[in-house]
């Protein structure tokens, strides 16, 4: 028999803060408080910043982490548990907090009465109560006072602890620390359920416990439908390349299926043009005048041209005399 001290010291092993996890937890800024300070919180803080923000001791934040996974596992019906956020940060983590640990939850609005007001129209009995803020959802951790219900919250530097029994000392402003310790949270109840393994990886990424603005959604679908546009229109460039002429998608085709319906006549050379002198030989033209003047060089200049014959001045009778006409008087 193993001795008790042996058993502690294994669990302590197991539920001891691992390197990913402390790595996550700086990634997501989970250290950084605010500037302000509880006296009820001092206790957490570990040193606090040039710019002036505290920074909380994660090594607490982690014990608080494990205690309080360790409360719920001990409320045997897990939807007794109800998860609180009257943030948007924290109205999508505890959204999927429930869902994969069988929890109750509201987000964004509390409607006063829910837990004191038997005759409110969604009145609930927890069994515990899970809050994002104490600042935020100060409504509900009064009326689980009123109640006897335990409070678990999610605390920064600046968070009032009245009526709150677990603080978990954390960042709950940043969206990404506020998702990745529901995400915690959520992973060690599923853990000490034995709903998964401590040594297999949760299938369970942190970004769906993440609040994201709905122009981010829009602008990743555009991103993305234009990365894909232009992944298509660089296959169908290849496609063009590869592809060569008279195929289809790369399956050969028959002469008369690349252009069903359409005859294509055989294209025929036209007839040489000889460049030479046209009518080069006068003696094979009939009747043609003897004197035509001859044909050089080709083209225009080889079309022949017939010699035009001078025109001779009219002869007189005598030479050097005028003629008749010239001695005739002007008239009067």
């Amino acid at each position: 028999m193993e001795p008790v001290e042996s058993k502690m010291m294994d669990t302590q092993g197991a539920l001891s803060l691992k390197e990913d996890d402390m790595k996550l937890m700086l990634a997501a800024k989970t250290h950084i408080g605010s500037r302000n300070c509880n006296k009820k919180m001092t206790e957490y803080v570990w040193t606090r910043r040039v710019e002036g923000n505290h920074v909380v001791n994660i090594g607490k934040t982690w014990e608080k982490l494990m205690l309080a996974a360790r409360i719920i596992v001990a409320i045997e019906n897990p939807s007794d548990v109800i998860a609180v956020s009257g943030s948007q940060n924290g109205a999508r983590a505890v959204f999927k907090y429930a869902q994969h640990t069988g929890a109750s939850y509201i987000g964004m609005r509390y409607t006063p009465g829910t837990f004191s007001n038997q005759i409110e129209k969604r009145f609930m009995e927890p069994r515990l109560l899970i809050v994002s803020d104490p600042n935020l959802d100060g409504q509900p951790i009064k009326e689980s006072a009123l109640a006897n219900i335990p409070v678990i919250a999610f605390c920064d530097t600046d968070a009032e602890l009245r009526f709150v029994d677990v603080a978990i000392p954390c960042n709950n402003k940043g969206k990404h620390s506020v998702a990745l310790m529901w995400w915690f949270l959520a992973r060690e109840v599923n853990r000490l359920r034995g709903s998964i393994s401590r040594n297999e990886t949760w299938n369970v990424i942190v970004d769906l416990f993440m609040y994201r603005e709905p122009e981010e959604k829009e602008e990743e679908e555009k991103t993305k439908k234009l990365t894909e546009d232009a992944a298509k229109d660089e296959k169908k460039v290849a496609e063009a390349v590869e592809t060569p002429a008279g195929t289809l998608g790369g399956l050969k085709l028959a002469e008369e299926e690349q252009w069903p319906g359409v005859t294509v006549d055989p294209v025929v050379a036209p007839p040489a043009v000889s460049t030479g002198a046209v009518g080069a030989d006068p003696s094979s033209w009939a009747d043609g005048p003897g004197d035509a003047a001859p044909v050089s060089g080709g083209g225009w200049d080889a079309i022949p041209q017939t010699a035009v014959a001078p025109v001779a001045a009219p002869a007189d009778d005598a030479k050097g005399e005028l003629p008749a006409w010239a001695d005739a008087a002007p008239p009067q």
